[in-house]
């Protein structure tokens, strides 16, 4: 299945190496994550060399589990043998099957159990792992997405480039402006491409005000329906089913990356990604044109102040089956993670958001969006967005299904094979059915 693409990694750094514990009564806990390249290789060794150094009771090893998927599958495997971590981090989309194993120890405990002040910490991140009305989990790799595009392109077709577009219609527009083709007839330039990936779904859905299944996104129950095939749903696919059909939207399949490669060979004039991939777009490009960064289009502008983007990335859990010594150290760990100097480093190394709002104000931050002052549209667009049930997501167990049954309808409307309002239909049926099935299978009906 497809996921919340990683953050694109800044030139590779010398490697730390894990120091050893300082003592034998030092308790150990295990830290399963999903990170990749430098993130894994360097950034998380580095943080966890960090909390060790910051304390004696307590020692955390990094360890890769692969991908998400491979990771809980690799829990699910570990519940049976005992060989499950104190705390690991799994992607968004797995936070109602996490709380339905009944694997876990929610953060709240601890949260409730010192009076942890989470007045610093970002509300809209938060609420995305809100289950219930108590915190299951800690976030920690947090983004969304927005619109990228080339200046320079934006200059010479006569457009602002320090206007971007904001709606679909004007998206539509400047794409049809930007895109270029050779005496054949033959787009040579695309004015915009997005992959065909169901995390953009959502978040336009989102952002339209549309709800991805019933129950108020499954927050005020749980969820029994898909209602992705709402007017909201099938205005978006209608919009980029009608820029493809012009030959202004390019399509590169569901791969993330592709898009990327394509606007960074000026293939392209705009594209949607996460906020995580500024960093390794900006070291890309290096100066051969200038990237600038927009909100993530919505349907009219009264949108914006109704509805918003919904956070994607992943989140740190403490597992329930270790001893409470080790949960103790996970709870350290997790703390510790959130501070605001290791919220700094973390952003800086991955482009993630910050958890906490004054992590912000560490030196290194301050420096590095200096640098990358593109980011500051993602940071506003997260304060932008309300705190409401649109913008906190589906909570759904079976969320890697409904993406992949999103794909294939988009799949599905870009070939001609059915209308958006088909596909949409087809898709939510199929999601219905497998949520039904779900939610039987865990007692929930």
């Amino acid at each position: 299945m497809a996921e919340e693409p990683a953050a694109e990694e800044p030139a590779a750094e010398p490697t730390p190496t894990l120091a050893p514990p300082t003592t034998e009564e030092v308790v150990k806990i295990d830290f399963w994550h999903s990170m990749g390249g430098d993130l894994g290789g360097i950034a998380i060794p580095q943080m966890a060399n960090d909390f060790n150094a910051s304390q004696s009771a307590c020692y955390v090893e990094p360890i890769f589990q692969g991908s998400y998927d491979d990771a809980l599958n690799k829990l699910k495997a570990g519940l049976q043998s005992k060989d499950t971590p104190a705390v690991m981090q799994l992607y968004d989309i797995g936070t109602r099957l996490m709380v339905d194993l009944d694997v876990i120890v929610p953060v709240q405990d601890f949260i409730d159990r010192e009076n942890y002040d989470v007045s610093d910490l970002e509300p809209n991140v938060l609420a995305y792992y809100t289950v219930d009305g108590r915190q299951a989990s800690m976030p920690f790799n947090s983004s969304t997405p927005m619109l990228y595009y080339n200046k320079d392109m934006f200059a010479a077709a006569g457009l602002d480039p320090e206007n971007p577009p904001r709606t679909f219609e004007e998206v539509w527009e400047a794409a049809r402006v930007l895109t270029q083709k050779d005496a054949d007839g033959n787009v040579t330039v695309s004015g915009i491409s997005m992959s065909i990936y169901g995390w953009f779904f959502e978040q336009l859905l989102a952002v339209s005000g549309g709800y991805y299944v019933n129950n108020a996104n499954g927050r005020d129950a749980v969820a029994t329906e898909a209602t992705f095939n709402s007017p909201e749903g099938v205005a978006v696919l209608e919009w980029w089913k009608g820029m493809y059909d012009e030959g202004i939207m390019g399509n590169y399949g569901r791969a993330n990356a592709d898009v990327r490669t394509a606007f960074y060979a000026e293939q392209t004039a705009m594209f949607v990604d996460s906020t995580a991939v500024l960093r390794g777009a900006m070291d890309t490009v290096a100066g051969k044109f200038e990237i600038g960064t927009a909100y993530l289009p919505r349907p009219n502008e009264e949108a914006f102040e109704t509805s918003g983007t919904i956070i994607g990335g992943g989140s740190l859990w403490m597992i329930s089956d270790r001893p409470q010594e080790e949960l103790d150290c996970a709870w350290e760990f997790i703390k510790f993670q959130s501070s605001p100097e290791q919220q700094a480093y973390w952003h800086t190394m991955s482009g993630y958001f910050p958890i906490r709002k004054t992590a912000y104000d560490v030196p290194l931050a301050k420096e590095w969006r200096e640098k990358y002052p593109q980011f500051e549209t993602a940071v506003n667009q997260l304060h932008l967005a309300p705190n409401n049930r649109v913008t906190q997501g589906g909570l759904i167990g079976v969320f890697p299904t409904a993406r992949q049954t999103i794909e294939a309808a988009i799949e599905e409307v870009l070939a001609g094979v059915a209308t958006p309002q088909e596909a949409l239909d087809k898709a939510a049926q199929i999601v219905t059915d497998a949520i039904v099935e779900y939610n039987i299978s865990m007692g929930l009906d």
